[in-house]
């Protein structure tokens, strides 16, 4: 993990794309409480920063702490750089720091094929079997569901089935909440199609650009 003290470049990102108008704090949930004006500008706002931020920064965003990585996430949902679902699966597996995990479930979801959705099972199947850890379990398993709608897939049903590994975690301690799965799902569904509202501030012609203006 990067740590600003160490590294005089992640600094100097934070400043320029992670806490601008505490970015960091709304993305996830919080867009979801926006005003319909709110959100239309947080969007606009959201993807010409996802735009402009090169493959090789966002590498380095993912190696800092979560506002870093929940922040580069974001804009890889926003862009779709597919590029980055290898990485985006070995953090959510790692789950090394908190709140990052919906992020890496809502790009992979954005992204929108069965390779997400196999990572995405990956994780699930590991999580749920540990109900001690509350997680990203719910966020995966939204994004799952997501998937599975869009895919015509069941992928899901394995974890979902009575008796399960969702209802072993669920019920397991300490006390979770018990929100229906579906729920999950529309929360996911309504993220994603805010990254996909962002994406219309990011055109792909300079997004190409800046890719290859950021990797020479």
């Amino acid at each position: 993990m990067r740590h600003a003290h160490e590294d005089p470049e992640l600094p100097r990102l934070v400043r320029r794309y992670v806490r601008p108008g505490q970015r960091y704090l709304k993305l996830g949930g919080s867009i979801l409480g926006m005003t319909g004006r709110e959100r239309a500008k947080f969007a606009r706002k959201l993807g010409k920063a996802a735009n402009k931020i090169t493959f090789r920064e966002l590498g380095i965003l993912l190696e800092g702490g979560w506002r870093e990585r929940q922040t580069a996430a974001w804009f890889i949902a926003v862009t779709r750089r597919t590029e980055f679902r290898g990485r985006l699966g070995e953090l959510l597996l790692a789950s090394e720091v908190c709140f990052a995990g919906q992020a890496y479930c809502v790009a992979l979801a954005s992204f929108g094929t069965p390779a997400d959705a196999d990572l995405l099972a990956t994780y699930l199947d590991r999580y749920l079997r540990c109900p001690d850890l509350d997680y990203d379990q719910a966020a995966a398993l939204g994004a799952l569901l997501f998937l599975d709608a869009k895919l015509g897939r069941d992928q899901a049903t394995q974890f979902l089935a009575t008796g399960g590994l969702w209802h072993q975690w669920i019920d397991g301690p300490p006390s979770k909440s018990h929100d229906a799965p579906d729920s999950y799902r529309e929360t996911i569904g309504r993220l994603c199609a805010f990254a996909a509202d962002s994406a219309g501030h990011a055109t792909g012609a300079d997004r190409g650009f800046r890719a290859r203006q950021g990797d020479t």
